[in-house]
């Protein structure tokens, strides 16, 4: 596992000393994290399914998740696994750990609850449409008397620009949603990619500051230029502070003006 991370060491906007955020690559899959606050909260909506290659792997990423964490399903065989487990880890975040038998590999689980059930089916149409060298893999939906109703999403695999996702839908009363606490990065090289994806994943949701939106599902989203993570991880504090000052002006993400905010600071 890769990690850097970015400290505020000149004081300015952010306290001296903080954790700004932290870039970091596991099994390569890409996240970056940032000390939000506590204004969201991460639900299950949204967990990130892994792919265990052995017994011993998936008992040892059991055993080092659920460390504080809470058992939403025991690890266990159930009938679509030979064993499976579904975490909360003590921060928060959720992990299904399932006995594949294939190389580890982490994938983006949503599940569709609430007002957003039975809408998973639309929602991976949609997300295919708008990202290139994307597709629905696989899709197995119920049928008639089943535990769900009849045609919703038992269990979906697509991928989004080479990306792997998951998704299912839930009718059971869970009492969460997706919420900001985890959204989906797209790094865009041109202004023109930074206005299509702005307007196409925002059309039926909402527009945020700094290039956050939430798209009509209620998955959130960030619309940032490539190089943004470069600026804003710069030894010179003055040009991190003078790109964070901008952005946090924006709405939609503006590359010229970013690029020229870093290039005079």
């Amino acid at each position: 596992m890769k990690v850097n991370e970015l400290k505020n060491t000149a004081g300015g906007r952010f306290p001296e000393g903080s954790v700004l955020t932290v870039d970091f690559d596991i099994g390569g899959r890409r996240f970056v994290a940032l000390n939000g606050g506590p204004l969201f909260k991460f639900t299950p909506a949204i967990s990130f399914f892994v792919d265990c290659e052995s017994v011993e792997e998936i008992n040892l990423l059991w055993k080092n998740l659920s460390e504080g964490g809470v058992a939403l399903m025991g690890l266990d065989a159930y009938p679509f696994s030979e064993k499976f487990g579904w975490v909360q880890d003590k921060y928060g975040v959720s992990w299904q750990l399932s006995l594949t038998r294939c190389k580890q590999h982490i994938s983006p689980f949503l599940m569709f609850v609430g007002e957003q059930h039975g809408k998973a089916k639309e929602a991976l149409d949609f997300y295919c449409k708008n990202f290139n060298n994307s597709s629905v893999e696989d899709i197995q939906l119920y049928g008639k008397d089943q535990s769900e109703p009849e045609g919703t999403v038992m269990i979906a695999s697509f991928a989004l620009n080479g990306q792997s996702f998951k998704a299912i839908d839930s009718a059971y009363p869970h009492g969460f949603s997706f919420t900001e606490a985890i959204s989906f990065c797209v790094y865009c090289k041109t202004q023109e990619e930074i206005d299509f994806y702005w307007e196409e994943l925002s059309h039926g949701g909402s527009k945020s500051e700094c290039g956050w939106l939430k798209d009509q599902f209620g998955v959130s989203w960030q619309i940032i230029p490539e190089d943004f993570i470069q600026m804003i991880t710069d030894e010179n504090r003055e040009k991190v502070d003078a790109v964070m000052d901008a952005v946090l002006k924006m709405k939609k993400p503006d590359i010229e003006t970013l690029h020229n905010v870093y290039n005079q600071s």
